[in-house]
């Protein structure tokens, strides 16, 4: 971590850009300073951070006892949508500005993300290319495959991101169901998708999306009783947080065939948030089993619009200026200035 005056800094709690030329050139131009550290607790986000004005988090938790050890923070601005890592009530409660960007900046990204995860789960691709790299060339590799068109695909939330994933989708022939408790079904159906209960869609989707928020609610959604009520030819896809769905829940259902497959953008001990993480996991070695390393918001552009978002909200904070992207209202905002996120990853 580079040392300056951290009475007129900014922290970067934690990043794995490479670099932090983005923020560095929003920051100091104007006229704060930069500390760019790796925190993996909250016990290291206080010691980085105590003193600064205002906090850039990626994956470190800045949790109450992080909020409260912060002696001088107004705002603490996230690198993406969701806010689970940050104690948003605890933040409003000291008077700090919580900000997070629009899904806008990744969504194309995690639609197309979980329409490759459901296509190379449905087509057996991984399964093809490793038997093929081990020098098996057979179509038997990959049995059974069915057929796309006249399946059911399920969407948990049909926020911005799963009306894209949705619109990607009805391309292959399937019929697009959704589950939304926040939305009317009015809505829902006007995407030309079916509204469906969590039940129904559980039990009776082909292939299930996960696009859903992490809430202590959504939390272990997809636990062993979740799982059982599956098709056993069901494929679950999920392109939101790793702990949605429960990892030794889905390692059973997958190796005992409760379900036929999973592919996971994340898994539930999030290794990123981990230092000398290691590939332990169990899921990692099961052949109806994909993971990516939370990757589904990447491309070269959605990571650069995400920095440039974070590094401005918080000089727009530190400036007197309202966020353009508010989670929390505090005392004396104005309403219409704050709102939570969208669905989204």
């Amino acid at each position: 971590m580079t040392r300056t005056d951290s009475s007129q800094a900014i922290l970067i709690a934690d990043f794995d850009f490479g670099d932090v030329d983005i923020e560095r050139a929003i920051i100091e131009g104007a006229g704060l300073q930069l500390l760019a550290a790796q925190c993996k607790s909250e016990d290291e986000v206080i010691e980085a951070g105590r003193e600064t004005v205002g906090i850039l988090t990626q994956y470190a938790r800045v949790g109450s006892r992080a909020i409260d050890a912060l002696t001088r923070c107004r705002v603490i601005a996230r690198y993406g949508t969701g806010v689970d890592i940050v104690d948003v009530d605890a933040a409003t409660r000291r008077e700090i500005q919580v900000t997070a960007a629009p899904n806008e900046w990744c969504a194309e990204e995690v639609a197309d993300h979980a329409v490759a995860l459901w296509l190379a789960a449905a087509r057996k691709i991984c399964q093809y290319d490793r038997a093929t790299r081990q020098g098996e060339w057979h179509w038997k590799t990959g049995r059974p495959i069915h057929r796309l068109r006249g399946q059911v695909l399920g969407l948990l939330s049909f926020g911005s991101i799963a009306r894209l994933i949705a619109e990607r989708a009805k391309a292959f022939g399937v019929e697009v169901w959704a589950h939304d408790p926040f939305l009317d079904q009015s809505e829902i159906r006007a995407y030309q998708v079916r509204p469906m209960s969590f039940d129904d869609l559980v039990e009776n989707a082909d292939y299930v999306v996960v696009q859903t928020p992490l809430t202590p609610q959504t939390h272990h959604t997809f636990d062993r009783a979740t799982l059982r009520r599956m098709k056993p030819s069901a494929i679950l896809i999920n392109t939101a947080r790793g702990p949605i769905v429960e990892d030794a829940a889905i390692h059973q259902a997958l190796d005992e065939g409760w379900i036929a497959g999973a592919a996971l953008d994340d898994i539930e001990e999030e290794p990123a948030k981990q230092r000398g993480w290691r590939p332990s996991n169990p899921l990692l070695r099961l052949p109806n089993a994909i993971v990516t390393p939370h990757a589904a918001y990447y491309s070269e552009e959605a990571v650069r619009t995400v920095r440039t978002i974070a590094a401005e909200e918080a000089v727009r904070i530190l400036s007197g200026q309202p966020a353009r992207f508010p989670v929390n209202e505090l005392a004396g905002s104005h309403p219409h200035q704050c709102a939570s996120p969208p669905h989204g990853s």
